[in-house]
């Protein structure tokens, strides 16, 4: 099957297309025929090992001394299943599905034409109203984004700030606060994306090139900071008294806290119309190399999506 592998870590280049093996589903595993992935902001950050210095050990424990142990990124799919495990009896050979693939006892691997994983997993039909690109953009945004907002607790009317707005997380975030927590949401990000934000139901923008927010009489009672990059105290300027902070990568529990339930949900969401995935570019597998370049310019809206072929 075709594949791109990642052989160290390091820049794009080292990610290489080749041709391996087509894997063969266990007894309780369903095996998806993928048509397309994303190229995740995580997916990046594990291909340069891009973690704190005193992260640096145990992070080379769990990824992979010299290289990823999972030489396949990929941290999300959309397919069809086109084999079934002897045992597999929640899903059936044609099912259209998407997943999330981390975390996993075999974690990783959307950057290939197949995938094995348990029917148990975080895998459920694919929206109906959906293409597979869309769809294998849900699952890790989506889920990481309801994950962090359900720990604040909102109540409808709260006023939530939410800081990348424009990001993967963030335009997931701005739809779940408003259309399904009942929030007023005030969404943070630059020049190019306030319109885009607008359109998810962000009741105001603010363009961070533009105004400081922190200087706002305005006060918050949630302030969600989607992409890792706001100082907490500049967050905490904008808080209300009895206010919640929320930052992306401390409260999202490193995928260990994702449950099959959670991807059903955003499914549900999504075929009643109160959520949809922002596609900034579409690449196919033979330029990775280009799509992970224009991931790490920090420059994407929403999501950037991986084809395997013509499938949509």
């Amino acid at each position: 099957m075709k594949a791109v592998i990642c052989t160290k870590y390091g820049p794009p280049e080292v990610l290489q297309l080749t041709e391996l093996p087509e894997p063969t589903p266990a007894d309780h595993q369903v095996r998806v025929k993928i048509h397309a992935t994303t190229v995740h902001v995580g997916d990046v950050r594990i291909r340069r090992f891009d973690v704190p210095r005193w992260q640096w050990l145990i992070a080379r424990l769990a990824l992979g001394i010299t290289k990823p142990r999972n030489p396949i990124l990929g941290m999300e799919i959309a397919g069809e299943i086109d084999a079934v495990g002897k045992n597999v009896s929640r899903f059936k050979l044609g099912d259209p599905v998407f997943a999330s693939l981390f975390p996993a006892k075999e974690p990783f691997g959307g950057y290939a034409a197949y995938k094995c994983l348990p029917e148990d997993g975080i895998l459920a039909l694919k929206p109906t109203n959906m293409t597979f690109q869309q769809a294998a953009a849900v699952p890790s945004g989506g889920i990481t984004a309801l994950i962090v907002l359900r720990k604040a607790n909102i109540q409808p009317g709260q006023k939530i700030l939410i800081y990348g707005a424009s990001g993967s997380v963030g335009t997931f975030a701005v739809q779940l606060a408003k259309h399904h927590f009942g929030a007023q949401v005030t969404g943070v990000c630059s020049t190019a994306n306030v319109e885009m934000v607008k359109s998810l139901g962000a009741d105001e923008v603010i363009d961070y090139t533009a105004q400081d927010f922190t200087r706002s009489p305005q006060a918050y009672d949630v302030v969600f900071d989607a992409v890792d990059k706001l100082p907490p105290s500049h967050a905490k300027k904008v808080l209300a008294p009895a206010g919640v902070y929320l930052n992306v990568t401390r409260d999202s529990g490193s995928g260990s806290n994702i449950r099959p339930q959670d991807l059903l949900f955003l499914k549900q969401l999504i075929e009643a119309g109160k959520l949809t995935a922002v596609i900034d570019r579409c690449y196919p597998l033979e330029q990775i190399i280009e799509a992970h370049r224009y991931v790490e310019t920090g420059r994407k809206k929403g999501n950037v999506v991986i084809t395997l072929d013509s499938a949509n």
